[in-house]
Formats: structure tokens, sequence, C-alpha cells
């Protein structure tokens, strides 16, 4: 399953729960072409979908998890938090529910 479709997948599953008000591909860094996949931009929260993590994708060789680490340290540098799933984690509703308690505060 390519990022795209679990990010259709993500997208369904917030909407289904009213969770709206992001912004996809959103670029949160300023001077940077880093882009985020989900953003909420008042609430300051960014999400990243990773799709390759099993199939040696991007996001799985050395350069891409080095990338990503530069681009969440900057993204917190810059006052965001940043959750990041894996496609197990959308398909089971994990990344739905993490995410849901992070907007609405409930972090027990």
């Amino acid at each position: 399953m390519s990022a795209s479709e679990l990010e259709d997948i993500f997208a369904a599953q917030l909407d289904a729960v009213g969770l709206d008000g992001y912004v996809r591909e959103y670029q949160a860094i300023p001077g940077r072409r880093y882009r985020f996949d989900f953003c909420w931009v008042k609430e300051r929260l960014a999400v990243e979908i990773q799709g390759g993590t099993y199939s040696r994708g991007a996001h799985a060789r050395p350069l891409g998890i080095k990338r990503d680490y530069e681009k969440g340290n900057l993204a917190v540098q810059f006052g965001w938090r940043v959750l990041q799933f894996d496609a197990d984690m959308v398909k089971s509703g994990q990344a739905l529910d993490f995410t849901e308690k992070m907007l609405r505060g409930d972090n027990g």
C-alpha cells in the first residue's frame, strides 16, 4: 500500500470522527522544503505517515532516516509537536486514536 493510500485512509478516519481543520502537505518549517502529511496549524500538531517502514522505502534507508530526524527536530525547534505512524498504526486505528487524544487534550 502506498503512502498516499495510507494518507487517504487516515484522512477518511479523521473526517469520520470530525477531526477536521487539518492541512495536507503543509510546509511548517520556514525556509525549508519539508512538508508534513497532516498539520493542524492552530494546534501546531504535525502528523507523518511512514508508508515504507517495512518495504525498504525512502524512510527506512539511512539517508531518509537522517532526513526524517532533521525534519522532526526542526519542527520541534519551531514549536510543533510531531507524531509519526506506520501502516499498521493507521489500519488499526491507533494513529487516529492517538491523534484524537492529542487534539482533544486527553493525556490519560
